[in-house]
């Protein structure tokens, strides 16, 4: 059986001056052969002779094969790079003559020329091989790493019901609760995070915030320098609403509060008329 967007190994059946006819099954009807150009045959070819080919289709839309190695095979994830864009949608390089289509029903994000970004190759209802963003059913979930783990993880999906999906090594299945995805993200950022679950079902928790007493220090020494940016007065403070915390730091009103406390208690910053001072 010829299996679109896989590797396999088929065996010579016909020789021609253009290349060679491959199928699994030595007695297979022309519907069942597929074309494995001529500058791609080996020398030693013969009538019988087994080769490993991947299986795609060209530019008229015909069933050919390549001994070259795409980027992804379906059902797979890779990071690939956006070669051009459309009127029909993005062209990536996955290895192979032909560019795979990522149309724009299946961008997550508005993508540019030169990107890398995360797909996973599909069949679509014309029968072509086509990449998509939308990697969530193609993401593993049998990570080797467990809670309290750092791993990376690039954004692929931005729900706002249940947070930042995230792939950690582009391939494993997690998520950013939406408790905890404060912040601007968008798809295709690379973030350094911590495990904080690892699910029944192999998927995981994460955050993009250090352990509390950890993240503490962090958070301090960013409003310290925002301070110091705003040539040493915030115009609000720790009563200011949360959303306005969440614009500026990306952090939580709780979090904010904590950091505040910490630079008051090392003489850093004093509160007045409903601002925030940096001490010289």
């Amino acid at each position: 059986m010829l299996e679109l967007g896989k590797r396999q190994i088929l065996r010579v059946l016909k020789k021609q001056d253009f290349g060679v006819y491959l199928s699994d099954d030595p007695k297979a009807g022309r519907d069942e052969q597929v074309l494995l150009p001529a500058k791609q045959v080996p020398e030693d070819a013969e009538i019988g002779t087994a080769i490993e080919v991947f299986l795609y289709r060209d530019s008229q839309d015909r069933l050919i094969a390549t001994t070259r190695e795409p980027k992804l095979e379906l059902g797979q994830t890779a990071v690939l790079k956006v070669k051009e864009v459309t009127r029909i949608g993005a062209f990536l390089d996955w290895g192979l003559e032909k560019d795979l289509l990522l149309p724009f029903h299946e961008q997550t994000a508005k993508v540019a020329k030169g990107e890398d970004v995360l797909v996973a190759l599909y069949i679509d209802k014309s029968s072509r091989l086509c990449a998509t963003m939308k990697v969530y059913h193609y993401l593993q979930t049998d990570s080797p790493y467990k809670a309290g783990d750092i791993v990376q993880g690039r954004v692929y999906e931005i729900s706002k019901n249940f947070g930042v999906f995230v792939a950690v090594d582009d391939k494993y299945s997690a998520l950013i609760p939406r408790k905890d995805a404060q912040g601007a993200f968008r798809p295709g950022d690379l973030l350094h995070l911590r495990i904080t679950q690892v699910k029944e079902d192999g998927k995981l928790t994460v955050s993009p915030k250090q352990k509390a007493y950890l993240q503490l220090n962090v958070d301090a020494e960013e409003i310290e320098k925002a301070i110091r940016a705003e040539g040493g007065v915030l115009p609000f403070d720790d009563k200011a609403a949360p959303e306005l915390i969440d614009r500026k730091f990306g952090i939580s009103k709780a979090a904010f509060k904590r950091a505040v406390g910490h630079l008051l208690k090392e003489g850093k910053i004093r509160l007045e008329d409903g601002q925030i001072y940096l001490k010289n």
